[in-house]
């Protein structure tokens, strides 16, 4: 009975506001979608909207979270042209992505392609290629750093075969190559199981009508499966950006400080350090929205470039 008031009461003011006439059945369907989709809306404005819009009106005080926030202007964004740790952490940042995103696509595309054969144990080597991705992040980075000790796996190997050993994580030429191969083996199973969705939504009747007209097995590759995964790609290529520009837990776990000598220095690390260990929230959320103007630049790159990329 209530329900039904309260219905009614809703439909009598949706025409009086919008002067609409619809029927009662096609209103309740409208209010039902609606009322589906409110709590995801509430929960992204309560934990993403309103802390970006707070964070952009920061990024124009100085704040140390002790004192009342001051209005500077544009001088934190400033503050970010002379900065010199930012520069190196850009170019850190970009480098990173650059590697890892071909590589990681490249890979999970591979491996795609692989256990979408007929094969024994299909099933299993699934499984154990997209074991990494569900395993956190902070673990592996454990599990990587005892791999790269000096006493670890890989060095181990390496003297065996009489190359010496490393290390890894002290030296600035190879502690940003550690964290990207890390992250390529990592991720390239979830991937892998993009790709393989996208592998299984192709009709078999491109191929059966290729191998009439007599197309080899790279022919297939080039001119069917790749157009056809167009949209898969430019969904990992998007996801796989938008992760590598994000690096964070990684570079604290198995640097702790971003080193040596800013070697590992990521964008996000340099935020989440002026932020909470110099407290300088302004500066850091004007960081902030420099990596979103860097995020939503290459976005539109990538799409601009699957947009025109023709097989």
């Amino acid at each position: 009975m209530v329900r039904t008031k309260v219905t009614q009461l809703t439909f009598d003011l949706f025409r009086k506001v919008t002067g609409k006439e619809i029927s009662r059945k096609k209103f309740e369907d409208w209010l039902a979608g609606y009322l589906f989709i409110l709590a995801p809306i509430l929960v992204i404005g309560v934990f993403k909207l309103i802390p970006t819009f707070y964070a952009f009106f920061l990024s124009f005080q100085k704040w140390d979270l002790l004192t009342k926030p001051e209005f500077v202007g544009l001088k934190n964004y400033a503050n970010l042209l002379d900065d010199k740790i930012l520069a190196i952490a850009i170019k850190n940042t970009l480098f990173y992505t650059a590697f890892v995103v071909p590589i990681q696509m490249v890979l999970a595309l591979v491996l795609a392609l692989l256990v979408n054969q007929s094969v024994k144990f299909r099933t299993f080597f699934r499984a154990s290629f997209f074991m990494p991705a569900v395993t956190a992040s902070v673990v592996l980075s454990v599990i990587f750093l005892a791999l790269y000790s000096k006493i670890g796996l890989f060095n181990q190997i390496l003297a065996t075969l009489g190359l010496g050993t490393y290390d890894f994580m002290g030296n600035k030429s190879l502690a940003l190559p550690s964290i990207m191969a890390m992250n390529i083996w990592s991720t390239a199973g979830y991937f892998m199981i993009v790709y393989l969705a996208g592998l299984q939504e192709i009709p078999e009747q491109l191929y059966e009508s290729a191998e009439v007209d007599g197309a080899s097995n790279w022919q297939k590759l080039w001119h069917i499966t790749i157009p056809m995964l167009k949209p898969t790609s430019f969904f990992i290529a998007v996801m796989s950006v938008i992760g590598c520009l994000q690096i964070f837990d990684q570079v604290v776990v198995m640097t702790g400080n971003g080193g040596p000598v800013h070697a590992t220095t990521t964008m996000v690390f340099y935020i989440y350090r002026n932020a909470f260990k110099y407290f300088k929230m302004g500066y850091a959320s004007a960081a902030s929205f420099l990596l979103f103007v860097i995020i939503f630049t290459l976005t539109l790159i990538q799409k601009k470039y699957f947009d025109d990329t023709s097989y």
